[in-house]
């Protein structure tokens, strides 16, 4: 059976500021220093398993010029504009009436943009793992990420031992972010894993799936694919999916849905959520620290630095994250990065704040 992926790239990347902002979002910056943005690299490391022409990727209608930019090889029509943003299960729909419309049906892989993968050749034996149990009548696969700390951040899937296809397991339930408390048991037993937000399954078995689970979406998904070479087009899909109502394909069709295993993956995975993510990334130096450019460190450690062209000199720091950009200057501790979305609501509250978002 043909392999299509859908990579959904419209985030806005928030808690990467300022580096990532509204008008060049976290998944079009080169977050590792590689050369390569993050959605460029997460096209290459599927490239050995799908066709250029049968990658979609699922963006804001601000970002289509950023994606034909950066990723020339992918055909336009397969660049979907969503009108406004309703989470993960309306673009997965989206992609999967596209992509059923196009031809026929296929085993559609579903990634986000923005996360890094260490062992790559790792990752693809563990897509193709999930391909093939895709393949087979209606299963819907998750990639889980094995666990190695107690991580209050993430979502968590638990994993039901007495059924297996393969290397896979079903899935016993999805569960929401934990305290430390729980997140500690979730990790010694050994039953759970990180819900990565990547699935594999079948065109149709998305859109059999939103029929059964939400059906008012299904609906304005069929408007859609109707209206698809037409020259209605847009206008249907951006009257149709503004119509929609925000949904998290978690809870509209993963908690309720039957014939879902997880694969458990092990392959140096990182969703990039914020500037703490760089460290793990590039990892330190002696003292504990993150340096990019122009920085100059004095009894200085544990701190992530990013410099331009200007000078970074630091003295008896520990735990700060200083990031430099042309405008703004970012200076926080590790402990409280969470709070940039705080700075932002500010910034969209003055007059003056605009141009820093």
């Amino acid at each position: 059976m043909k392999v299509t992926a859908l990579i959904m790239a419209g985030g806005k990347g928030e808690r990467f500021w300022p580096r990532s902002r509204t008008n060049c979002p976290k998944q079009f910056i080169d977050v590792s220093g590689c050369g390569r943005t993050m959605i460029q690299l997460t096209v290459d490391r599927i490239r050995p398993m799908v066709k250029m022409e049968d990658i979609y990727i699922a963006t804001n209608e601000n970002y289509k010029a950023l994606v034909q930019e950066q990723l020339p090889e992918i055909p336009v029509e397969n660049i979907l504009c969503e009108p406004v943003g309703r989470n993960t299960a309306p673009c997965i729909g989206l992609g999967a009436a596209y992509m059923l419309k196009k031809g026929e049906d296929s085993v559609m892989m579903v990634l986000a943009s923005d996360h890094l993968i260490k062992y790559e050749d790792i990752f693809r034996e563990v897509l193709q793992e999930a391909i093939d149990i895709a393949e087979q009548e209606s299963n819907i696969v998750t990639i889980g990420i094995t666990p190695d700390c107690p991580e209050t951040g993430y979502g968590y899937i638990k994993k039901n031992s007495a059924v297996s296809k393969g290397k896979a397991n079903a899935v016993e339930r999805f569960v929401e972010k934990p305290d430390r408390e729980t997140a500690i048991q979730y990790l010694n037993s050994g039953e759970y894993f990180w819900n990565s937000g990547m699935f594999v399954w079948k065109a149709s078995t998305v859109m059999s799936s939103m029929e059964k689970y939400m059906p008012d979406i299904y609906e304005k998904l069929q408007k859609i694919s109707d209206s698809i070479g037409t020259a209605d087009e847009k206008q249907v899909l951006c009257e149709q999916f503004t119509a929609m109502r925000s949904e998290s394909v978690d809870y509209g069709i993963m908690e309720k849905a039957q014939d879902i295993y997880v694969i458990p993956g092990q392959f140096g995975w990182d969703d990039v959520g914020s500037w703490l993510a760089v460290g793990r990334i590039k990892g330190g130096d002696e003292s504990g620290n993150t340096l990019t450019g122009n920085v100059v460190t004095v009894n200085t450690k544990n701190s992530i630095i990013e410099a331009q062209d200007k000078l970074i000199a630091t003295v008896g720091l520990d735990g700060i994250v200083v990031v430099d950009t042309e405008d703004v200057t970012l200076i926080g501790d590790k402990i409280h990065m969470g709070d940039i979305k705080k700075v932002l609501e500010q910034l969209r509250g003055s007059d003056s704040g605009a141009k820093y978002l």
